[in-house]
Order: C-alpha cells, then structure tokens, then sequence
C-alpha cells in the first residue's frame, strides 16, 4: 500500500472529517468560555475575546470543534505590566491519560523583564519536549499572530510568520507522533507562582490585578471531527491549494529564519539538555534542525 493509501486509511479509520473554508473567526460561533465565573467575555459582536485573572480564579476557553490536523492562527495581546506568577496558555489538546498535545505557553515577568514563550509537544500522554524563547518584541503591546501548522509529517510554531520550533514527524525512530487523536483548541489565564517566574521565586503581585490577556482573529483552516459526512480530511486536503498547509514544510528561507530564531532567542532546549537526559538525548533530537 502506498503512502498516499495509507494516510487516507488512517484518517478515514479515526473518524469522518470535513475541511472547514478559511474564514474570518467569531469567538460567539467557534469558542466557548469553560470556566472563570464570568472573567473570561467575547465583547464586540464576537471579534474580541478577554480572560482575566485574579486571586480568587483565573478563566479559560475552548474551541466548539476538535481538529485533526490544521493551520491554526490566533492574535493575542499578552497581561501588561506585572505579570510575575501568571501563566497564558494557548494549546491544543485531546482527552485522556494518554492524550496528545501541542503547546504554546507564556510565563509572566516583572515589569521590564521579556516574557518566557514556553513550547511543547505531548505524544501518547508523555510530553518532555519542551523548547523556550523569548521574544523579539514586547508582546504586551499589541496584538501577535501565533499559529501551528500540525500536519502528518511535522508540526510547526510560528509567531508572526517567522518559524521558531518544527517538530518532524520521528515514527520511524520509534518517537510517538500525534496523529490519531482530535484535539481541541484551549487558552487559559491562570495562577502559577509556585514556577512560573523564575522558577516560582517570584510571586504574584496581586495588587496589579485584574490580570488581563485578549484575543481576536481566530482562524483555523483544519479538519473538523464531525460524523454528519463521509469526506475524507487526506483526500480533500491534497485537492485544495488552500490546504497547502497538509504537507507543508520549511524551505531553505524559513530555514534560516527558524535558526536566527533559536540562535538568538532561545534559552532552553531539551535536545541539548544532557544532565536531564543522562542515557542520552531523545532519538528525534539527532535528526532536529537546530541551529
């Protein structure tokens, strides 16, 4: 059986999916606001979406639709200020002890100091793929656009189109990928003073708080779970360009942009993490494009 053959045999076999058309995001249609207790609001006829923090509770999201791979966009202007102890997440994720998850993660700062952009991959409930970097701009002050590409053969982190972390696909090294499972879309603003900053010597100020963090522009170009049709996600993504992101990669020119990135802005990398790793670095590490 071919490669082609054997992808639409997977997709097929883990559920039915539809492509879902590029279009403008309306957090009323796509998201749901989980928890918070009315800290978290979809404001401007949809268009804006705002979590707050304080000491009693933080507030969360998640998409109506789970996905199995896609290009999801989402512009998001950070907690200003004193942020210390807070942490804004912004993943993917399925359900389930052995659940697969992809991760952007922003651990707060003092004033002045640049926010900690924290990435991860879970495969099979086991994560421990975590890559961080700071960013090259102040995030609080204004909107950014933080995207994934998940598709079989790699996933991809982006922040304002530059690529800043791929994970390949490593299956054939025996490194679980996720591939079978829908996941969602969730965000949450929530207290994390025991590690968030600096590993958790740096308390919550709650003087500064409501802590807020807002969002518009959500866009997923993506197969949607849905049982109400027969379409195939692998059959209708080779078909349409729009859905160049199924078998995207980078090229040599983002290349080079995903290395200026981890060169200049990376401080933590596992694949280099030898005392955490003393049997050795994970496999897919050998074969990681790396600066």
């Amino acid at each position: 059986m071919g490669s082609a053959s054997k992808l639409y045999l997977l997709v097929s076999l883990v559920a039915c999916f539809v492509i879902l058309a590029s279009a403008a995001g309306n957090f009323y249609r796509d998201m749901d606001i989980t928890w918070g207790d009315g800290r978290g609001k979809i404001l401007n006829n949809g268009q804006l979406l705002t979590l707050s923090l304080d000491k009693p509770s933080g507030s969360g999201f998640q998409s109506k639709n789970e996905y199995l791979f896609g290009k999801i966009d989402m512009q998001i202007k950070l907690v200003p200020g004193n942020s210390a102890g807070t942490v804004t997440a912004y993943y993917l994720s399925s359900q389930g002890p052995t659940h697969d998850e992809i991760d952007f993660e922003f651990l707060g700062n003092l004033s002045g100091d640049p926010y900690t952009l924290h990435t991860n991959v879970f495969s099979q409930g086991k994560g421990n793929r975590e890559q961080q970097f700071h960013l090259w701009f102040d995030p609080t002050a204004d909107f950014h656009t933080y995207s994934i590409v998940w598709n079989p053969q790699r996933i991809i982190f982006s922040v304002d189109g530059t690529p800043i972390r791929e994970f390949e696909n490593s299956e054939k090294l025996g490194v679980p990928f996720p591939k079978n499972k829908p996941m969602r879309i969730y965000s949450s603003l929530w207290n994390a003073d025991d590690w968030a900053t600096r590993g958790g010597l740096v308390k919550t100020d709650w003087s500064h708080a409501p802590f807020t963090a807002s969002y518009r522009n959500f866009n997923a170009n993506a197969c949607v779970a849905s049982s109400k049709t027969a379409s195939s996600c692998a059959s209708k993504s080779r078909a349409s360009p729009n859905n160049a992101w199924f078998s995207q990669d980078l090229d040599s020119a983002n290349q080079k942009r995903m290395r200026w990135v981890q060169k200049n802005y990376m401080i933590y990398n596992y694949c280099t993490d030898k005392k955490r790793f003393p049997q050795g670095i994970p496999p897919e590490c050998a074969t990681a494009k790396f600066s």
